[in-house]
């Protein structure tokens, strides 16, 4: 059975950006005669409030989306991710960081060649086999994604828009796979809750192509079942720019509040 999720973060209100998103899973499930999921990605708990929880689905209804289960927070979830992260340090393809984000910002501007990715610098392996951790630091914990592709091989995944793609383990390079302060992140959380809910389309923006490379890498170590996916368009303000929590103007609540029908503002899903 098909079935997908939106999953939005309760750390601001909904915007067309969001609504689109919400839209083209709904719509996806519903034509297969699917299940539509909500999951909310609540790792992110010092900007999470508890009023946007209700928020959200306050706006899904009143945007005719309709949900099939009680909706997930992952942060009930994070025994699961822990017991991932120990299968993959049973793997030996993460290694533990204790770089704060300002001693990563020194090295790369002290490199002459940084390693860059599509959004910008990566970790430059600072801790990658690090001899004599630091006493008095908490760890977080890195993929190496060079040990994992050489345990896995040549891997794809399929687009319903662009088509099949080849995997590019080191895209992002050596991401967080569990922070300091919560023990997971949302490249390891995403891929748990997908394969859990039995998610099998993942439909989201298409500034999230990059992070498939990486879930798909995560999937393959675990032993986790491969989805299709679907990157769709971005909605864009009127200087072009990605919507974003800012954008209040555009928030479904304001929107609503004024009488306007945000599906007039949008492209067909």
């Amino acid at each position: 059975m098909t079935t997908t999720r939106f999953a939005p973060s309760p750390t601001g209100k909904l915007h067309l950006g969001h609504a689109y998103s919400a839209r083209v899973a709904h719509d996806l499930a519903r034509k297969q005669n699917g299940r539509f999921l909500v999951r909310f990605e609540d790792i992110d708990h010092t900007r999470v409030r508890p009023e946007y929880y209700e928020g959200i689905l306050t706006d899904l209804r009143w945007l005719g989306l309709a949900w099939d289960e009680e909706p997930w927070k992952q942060l009930d979830r994070l025994e699961h991710y822990q017991a991932a992260l120990d299968r993959l340090k049973a793997l030996g393809v993460v290694y533990p960081c204790y770089c704060t984000r300002r001693e990563i910002e020194t090295e790369l501007t002290n490199l002459t060649h940084a390693p860059h990715g599509p959004e910008g610098p990566l970790y430059p392996g600072t801790c990658r086999g690090l001899a004599t951790p630091p006493a008095d630091r908490e760890p977080a914990w890195r993929l190496d994604f060079q040990k994992g592709a050489d345990l896995v091989g040549l891997l794809t995944f399929h687009d319903l828009r662009h088509g099949k793609i080849d995997v590019d383990p080191g895209l992002l390079g050596d991401v967080i796979l569990a922070r300091k302060d919560i023990g997971t992140s949302y490249h390891l959380a995403v891929v748990i809750d997908d394969a859990a809910q039995k998610i099998t389309h993942v439909t989201r923006g298409e500034d999230l192509l990059g992070s498939t490379h990486i879930h798909r890498l995560l999937q393959t170590l675990l032993n986790l079942p491969e989805p299709a996916y679907l990157h769709h368009q971005l909605i864009l303000d009127d200087s072009g720019q990605r919507l974003a929590k800012r954008h209040d103007a555009l928030a479904i609540s304001t929107l609503r509040e004024r009488g306007e029908d945000p599906w007039n503002m949008l492209p067909p899903a």
